[in-house]
């Protein structure tokens, strides 16, 4: 994995810390469909939020060096 991609999995992963915790704490048996289900839409719940939260419109994107995407795209 180059660095670029790296660093922004570790971003997401640092924003994602605490749903992380929780799937691990899951037993193994118990990760249903429907259980991952739930995890995946709380992530995605997690990054409006951490979008609608950032001070300046695309900053995760700037700090990482990426192009920030135009809105009408």
């Amino acid at each position: 994995m180059d660095e670029r991609k790296h660093e922004l999995a570790m971003a997401i992963d640092l924003r994602l810390a605490d749903l992380w915790a929780e799937i691990f704490e899951v037993e193994p048996a118990r990760l249903d469909p429907e259980l991952l289900g739930w995890f995946l839409r709380a992530a995605y719940g997690q990054g409006y939020t951490d979008a609608l939260r950032e001070t300046r419109r695309g900053q995760l994107c700037l700090d990482l060096g990426y192009r920030v995407p135009d809105r009408t795209a």
